[in-house]
């Protein structure tokens, strides 16, 4: 089977490039931003070599695992709101994971639809290892338009070893990345819809919690050198990572690595 888009997002003008290699599908698809592509336009393929993520760590891309970035018209959005399509994809992501994983046997999909959370800022969990990630790149492109590009690369057939990752195959899922990507971009299709360029970000916020890894519990952030030790008590209006120091105070966090529960400082 070959990539395709879902129904959804093809009525609303979506389009798709497949390649069966790349260097990174976030670089391919900012080249065409370059080039005066304004999107949404989706790259996919088969073989990622230069993958990344976050801070410029690398993200491996095995054999049969998802890798695809989308570029994302933001004609109209306020530069404030542009952060916001990162919970979008996030929210488009754990929920095509979830139609997979509707796909195993009755037992494995419940306990895998269950397990699966979003993890500040960028992340899908299952089981508490990791499943997928995002990147979320912006950049001003010639004639001095912005474009963004969303990546996702999601462990469908395998994870990388030495890592607290797992992937979809290890729960029986056998729909291979074509469909999840079908999936995916319906739901990138709705989501951004119903965002409505940050009208409606409220909404997605409290969805977003509701799915959210850690929330109410100890956490860790490092981020800038600094570690910052709280309670995770939300995300802002802006989707910062709100956090409840122990001597009371609160702390908003832009950016920064997430660990989990009283040990996480030695992380």
């Amino acid at each position: 089977m070959r990539y395709r888009l879902g129904p959804e997002a093809r009525a609303q003008g979506h389009r798709l490039h497949v390649h069966d290699s790349l260097g990174s599908t976030n670089t391919e698809a900012m080249a065409q931003a370059r080039a005066g592509e304004i999107g949404p336009l989706w790259i996919a393929t088969d073989r990622q070599e230069a993958g990344r993520g976050r801070r410029g760590n690398s993200w491996a891309s095995l054999p049969g695992n998802l890798a695809a970035s989308v570029l994302w018209p933001v004609t109209g959005v306020a530069p404030v709101h542009l952060a916001e399509l990162g919970f979008v994809a996030g929210l488009a992501l754990i929920e095509a994971l979830e139609a997979a994983c509707g796909t195993l046997p009755d037992t494995a999909s419940s306990i895998a639809a269950r397990s699966l959370k979003l993890k500040w800022p960028n992340d899908v969990l299952l089981g508490g290892a990791k499943l997928a990630g995002l990147l979320l790149e912006a950049e001003t492109v010639p004639g001095g338009r912005r474009a963004v590009i969303v990546g996702f690369g999601v462990n469908v057939a395998a994870a990388p070893d030495g890592l607290p990752a797992t992937s979809l195959a290890a729960m029986g899922y056998a729909g291979g990345a074509e469909a999840l990507l079908e999936q995916l971009s319906d739901r990138m299709a709705a989501r951004a819809r119903a965002w409505d360029r940050g009208r409606n970000f409220a909404a997605l916020r409290a969805d977003w919690l509701a799915r959210a890894a850690g929330l109410g519990s100890e956490i860790a952030v490092h981020s800038g050198g600094h570690i910052l030790q709280g309670v995770f008590e939300t995300i802002d209006e802006g989707g910062r990572l709100v956090i409840l120091a122990p001597d009371g105070n609160r702390h908003t966090v832009t950016a920064g690595e997430v660990h989990f529960g009283t040990a996480a400082t030695a992380a």
